[in-house]
């Protein structure tokens, strides 16, 4: 008899994961969909804000990684063409002093970051598939998710089905979510690096020169994650064979003291990028399904909010799920908040690009 299931996640990811965490912690028997056998390097997710590490604790996930190296960055400095570094360093301010009980920002890799939390869901009890293929989903009164599994075809007939399956989501494709987007702003591309700099590794920093706008973010031992938001009409320079050098040079920086060293340093990952621009939808929920993280919708990348949305929507729904009524109506309040917190973050980004 095949075993049965409450919820079926798809996507063990970071939010995915994060979910089976939960609801496997209060004995919802849950099963993770995953389609990477080992998790890739997506240049993404490095970063969380201080109300997502707020959440992240709200939801008792914190120490499992900060345990397995996930590092607490407390400082900004706002490096930027609008004055020189020494005046830069005089306005750095600490994270956790802006508000009462505000935590700092956390920084960790996303592969690392994604191994760790779906490690700990199977240590919670949920059941962990990877390696997935051919996922098909239906919702409806009694969803349905099948998929093949090595040589094997499995359906599963779950109570509750969490699409958690990121930017190309497949269930938010089959099952034909009404998603809006606005026009691409810019482009985005990020890299990991190594190397001996001066760079403090408890302090980030996001500023513009010229025609880019850059971002660094400790990731310990002495690792970079370097980030540059770049014209269309500059495509060609970060594209190609010297797509990582170049990305490398752009960073000898007057308004950047270490620009130098950093220029210097070795890329231990590829160069990937992207556009930035905001995808979302009014209602991320169906009869038996619901969207959370990114594919439920995301907002422009540049002031990197994506994991602080995951988690904010693993709570409201864990928190609706513990309630006991598990309808479509029931997630009216993820809903609705969702909806006006994705409104105020595509403002914010919008400002910021």
């Amino acid at each position: 008899m095949a075993e049965e299931f409450d919820v079926v996640i798809v996507g063990g990811g970071i939010t995915g994961s994060a979910m089976g965490i939960v609801l496997a912690r209060t004995g919802v028997r849950v099963k993770i969909l995953e389609r990477d056998k080992v998790y890739q390097d997506r240049v993404r997710g490095e970063w969380m804000a201080s109300w997502g590490v707020k959440e992240l604790q709200r939801l008792g996930l914190a120490d499992i990684l900060t345990d397995a190296g996930g590092i607490f960055v407390n400082r900004f400095i706002p490096y930027d063409e609008n004055m020189p570094p020494e005046k830069a360093e005089d306005f750095a301010f600490d994270i956790p002093g802006l508000t009462p009980d505000l935590p700092p920002t956390l920084c960790m890799g996303h592969p690392a970051m994604c191994e760790t939390l779906n490690q700990a869901a199977i240590a919670a009890g949920a059941s962990v598939n990877r390696g997935v293929k051919s996922i098909k989903v239906q919702s409806g009164n009694e969803p349905s998710v099948s998929y093949r599994l090595e040589d094997a075809d499995v359906t599963l007939r779950p109570k509750l089905i969490v699409g958690a399956d990121g930017r190309n989501s497949v269930v938010q494709r089959q099952l034909e979510f009404e998603m809006r987007q606005d026009p691409p702003h810019n482009l985005l591309g990020g890299m990991l690096v190594e190397g001996k700099t001066s760079w403090p590794q408890d302090a980030f920093t996001a500023g513009t020169e010229g025609n880019i706008h850059f971002l660094i973010f400790p990731q310990g031992e002495d690792r970079l994650r370097l980030y540059l938001c770049y014209d269309f009409d500059d495509r060609a320079r970060f594209t190609g064979p010297d797509r990582e050098k170049n990305l490398l040079q752009a960073f000898r920086l007057k308004c950047l003291p270490m620009g130098e060293e950093i220029a210097q340093c070795k890329p231990i990952s590829a160069f990937h990028s992207y556009s930035n621009e905001d995808h979302w939808t009014e209602n991320p929920t169906k009869p038996g399904v619901v969207l959370i993280g990114d594919a439920a919708g995301h907002c422009d990348p540049i002031t990197g909010q994506g994991l602080s949305i995951g988690l904010r929507d693993v709570r409201i729904v864990s928190d609706i799920l513990a309630a006991g009524d598990w309808s479509e109506a029931a997630f009216e309040p993820y809903v609705d908040e969702r909806l006006d917190r994705m409104r105020r973050l595509r403002f914010a980004g919008q400002f910021v690009t």
